[in-house]
């Protein structure tokens, strides 16, 4: 442990709320208060980014219309999704994979239209910008679950016809639909195990050294 580090207490809440954040699906209803939601923001807000560049855009749906047709377009391509699952079709569909009617708080969070002028850490790796917008739904992850809120990031929608719905410019790309609010429980390990969809991998199986992982 060096100088810099947290005390004991702060260090195990860092790793709690790490150990504990969920891909949520299932809300309470219920609000978000504008304070907290102005704590989730500003710490997604503090993400790294390449280049400093920022690249997140966060559009706060508060038009009932809005969220309507964010959820009819998910639910359009979870269909999709399911005559892509072939044997495992039904199975999919019997998964609750977006609460967007059902959470108090939907944003639409995006790639910014003029991220080509930026080159710094992006010249061979120009999706260094997802990776940066990536931290910073993780950043508001994490704060959501600290607040005691759940949080989920529903990924079933084709960019180009939500960047319609949120009047997003030429070059911009949404990338999540997070879903934001009150929960009546968080999941005891992630939904999709407890679903039996799959299971989680131990890290020793992801983990080389010097070498690809065998």
């Amino acid at each position: 442990m060096t100088d810099h580090a947290y005390d004991k207490e702060d260090l195990e809440a860092v790793y709690r709320v790490i150990a504990e954040r969920r891909d949520m699906r299932h809300f309470a209803g219920g609000a978000v208060d504008e304070d907290v939601l102005a704590r989730l923001l500003s710490a997604a807000h503090q993400a790294p980014s390449v280049g400093l560049m920022q690249p997140w855009r966060i559009v706060r749906v508060t038009d009932p219309q809005l969220r309507q047709a964010l959820h009819d377009h998910v639910e359009v391509e979870r269909r999709h999704t399911a005559e892509a699952m072939g044997e495992r079709a039904e199975e999919f569909m019997r998964l609750k994979v977006q609460g967007i009617l059902d959470c108090a708080e939907v944003l639409v969070v995006a790639l910014g239209d003029d991220r080509e002028r930026h080159v710094f850490g992006r010249r061979t790796m120009p999706h260094m910008d997802l990776a940066s917008v990536s931290c910073a739904i993780q950043n508001l992850w994490l704060a959501a679950r600290a607040e005691g809120l759940g949080m989920g990031w529903v990924s079933l929608f084709v960019p180009d016809e939500v960047a319609g719905l949120i009047g997003a410019p030429e070059g911009a790309e949404p990338v999540a639909i997070l879903c934001l609010g009150p929960v009546d429980a968080f999941y005891a390990r992630p939904m999709l195990e407890q679903e039996s969809w799959t299971t989680v991998r131990p890290l020793d199986e992801l983990l080389g050294e010097n070498s690809w992982p065998i």
